[in-house]
């Protein structure tokens, strides 16, 4: 949407003509701009909820910081003359000209010294002005060095400063801090963007590595709207364009992964900014409680199996999964375009075999149409990433071949004997399990070489008690599952690292895991259907019956110790009898112990208290 469509859907929330006139006539500024924000507010609610698609939703997130500058420049011209050597600037999310419903309005007051000793009382009493009308305002007063200085010393600062947007003042003195915090002054080289991968992943540690929660910050988790605003100030910061277009120009982008990280935005737009109007706040995490209300907004109704809540969170947790995908991947492209000099090691490049290299750190593509002629190498990538842990990960432009390549994923390929040996060599490794497994999530490979397990990415179950999708609860269980035989976590299940060192085949035990709530969402027993699917798994990859059994019997049994030491009566000898009689021998009884311990401290880490 340009500009001019923007002011003119601003202008429409109120009539500014009236407001003038009102101004003129009645002399009660405060009443008459918070009716004036009262009713664009009611403007842009009712329109947001007319909204069935994310472009609308763009419209009014502009629309409203329009509204806000429109309102913004009257107000001030009623404090300053015009020849006074204040600027008044937006910052932040309201300098890239974006505005949700409940959103700070960041402004930037930059001054001369003396223009602050003259004009004290007329700042104190126009922001004053802002918080009486209702503005939800965070402002900074700063002069030109002291922007130059706060830039420099915190990189917080410095990304604000990259977006700022004059709203009115001497443009002379804007322009003179633009150029003085510029890209070319201050964190320049490598800082601004080793600085934004170290925030991102500070960030991306406080939500636990995953986005995949309950209850999801839909502006700071991962994959959600922050990984998009990273990319953007990088591309700004480094490589000088406003324009998100130019990235698909620039071959950093192909067209469709553009489409869907700006349909990935606009979803999320979508979702932030019914939050707020919902709660009547600045509520970014999208809340247990919200979330059948927002399901219905966003026409979600109920089927024979599924909640449309569950359907609403489902198309949620695959968005911020695409959107975390393009971010890991854009960001190490202008990896290699920033560094492409001075990190660039020759030394280090080196063959793995014909299929894949090692180039800067990252496994490779070794000729374009590797997969088309080695389909198997879909599957072989992750192996090699396993092998070989010193790499940094997939390179970006391999990371797109398999993403494109998907579609050789089909019954021929999962029957390939290679691919199944590829398959059970990933699952028996000494180290890189769960790493690859969730790799091989983000990239899709998972779910097209399981459609079982695609059918279950995303899926939630909406209720208290598990607080992860059903896909990444199963990939917890499986860390949890690995960690009992790592030396390093012995101290956190001392039993379970001990009885995890007899098990003859650990794999089997990671394989349960893996399939344990693969039925999760279909109705029925999910555990007896569940030991249907890995049943075929088994026989598809040739386990022999011994072991294709006792993995059937796990997923099929894998409720039965945790509701026996909950539910029944343990003094009562017939309940131990009969619980002896279902398991068997010591190694049911070990695999199942493990299998319960880790589903339970998957669902929810706090529920194990024994």
């Amino acid at each position: 949407m340009n500009s001019n469509s923007a002011y003119a859907s601003a202008l429409a929330l109120i009539d500014t003509d009236a407001l003038d006139e009102r101004l003129a006539a009645e002399g009660n500024p405060v009443a008459l701009y918070k009716q004036a924000l009262a009713s664009g507010a009611e403007a842009l609610a009712a329109r947001f909820e007319e909204v069935e698609d994310g472009r609308a939703v763009v419209e009014l997130v502009r629309g409203r910081a329009h509204l806000i500058d429109s309102l913004l420049r009257r107000i001030w011209g009623t404090y300053f003359p015009d020849e006074v050597q204040i600027a008044l600037v937006a910052v932040g999310g309201y300098g890239r000209g974006e505005l949700h419903p409940a959103s700070d309005i960041d402004l930037l007051i930059l001054l001369t010294d003396s223009a602050r000793e003259q004009n004290q009382d007329a700042l104190e009493r126009f922001l004053t002005f802002l918080w009486d009308i209702g503005l939800e305002v965070g402002q900074s007063v700063r002069t030109l060095e002291e922007c130059v200085s706060e830039a420099d010393a915190d990189i917080t600062v410095a990304t604000n400063l990259l977006e700022a947007r004059l709203l009115t003042g001497p443009i002379d003195l804007f322009t003179a801090m633009r150029e003085a915090t510029g890209p070319d002054r201050l964190w320049t080289g490598d800082r601004f963007f080793r600085g934004k991968q170290q925030e991102q992943a500070e960030r991306y540690r406080r939500f636990g590595d995953t986005a995949y929660h309950l209850e999801p910050h839909v502006k700071e988790g991962p994959g959600a709207l922050r990984d998009v605003q990273v990319v953007f100030w990088v591309a700004k910061h480094h490589f000088g364009t406003d324009d998100v277009s130019a990235l698909v120009e620039c071959g950093f982008l192909t067209d469709q992964e553009f489409n869907t990280l700006m349909l990935g935005q606009a979803f999320l737009w979508r979702v932030r900014g019914a939050l707020h109007l919902l709660t009547g706040r600045r509520e970014d995490r999208l809340l247990f409680d919200y979330q059948r209300e927002l399901a219905q907004q966003f026409g979600y109704t109920d089927t024979a199996k599924r909640q449309g809540v569950e359907l609403f969170m489902q198309h949620y947790y695959r968005t911020v999964m695409e959107l975390e995908r393009i971010n890991e991947m854009l960001l190490q492209f202008f990896h290699d375009a920033i560094f492409a000099d001075s990190e660039s090691d020759h030394g280090a490049n080196r063959q793995l075999n014909k299929r894949f290299h090692v180039t800067n750190g990252y496994l490779a593509a070794s000729f374009d149409g590797v997969f088309k002629r080695y389909p198997f190498a879909l599957l072989e990538v992750f192996l090699l990433m396993q092998q070989h842990p010193e790499l940094n990960g997939v390179h970006a432009e391999t990371i797109r071949a398999i993403r494109s390549s998907l579609y050789l994923i089909d019954d021929d390929f999962r029957c390939d004997i290679r691919c199944t040996s590829l398959f059970q060599e990933i699952m028996r490794q000494p180290a890189g399990i769960t790493h690859e497994l969730r790799r091989m999530n983000r990239y899709g490979v998972l779910a097209a070489y399981l459609p079982v397990f695609g059918q279950i990415v995303g899926l939630m179950q909406h209720d208290l008690f598990h607080i992860y999708t059903v896909d990444e609860h199963t990939l917890m269980v499986v860390r949890n599952l690995r960690r009992f035989s790592v030396p390093e976590y012995a101290g956190e299940f001392p039993s379970c690292s001990h009885i995890s060192q007899r098990l003859p085949k650990p794999e089997l035990l990671y394989m349960a895991g893996l399939f344990h709530d693969i039925a999760k969402g279909r109705g029925g027993n999910h555990a007896e259907l569940g030991a249907l699917e890995v049943k075929a798994f088994c026989i598809q990859h040739r386990l022999n019956d011994y072991d294709g059994n006792l993995i059937s019997w796990l997923v099929a049994s894998h409720l039965v110790m945790s509701s026996t030491a909950q539910k029944q009566d343990l003094s009562d000898p017939d309940v131990i009898h009969r619980f002896a009689e279902l398991v068997g021998d010591q190694t049911h009884l070990d695999y199942l112990y493990l299998l319960t311990v880790g589903d339970i401290c998957g669902t929810d880490p706090k529920l194990w208290n024994a």
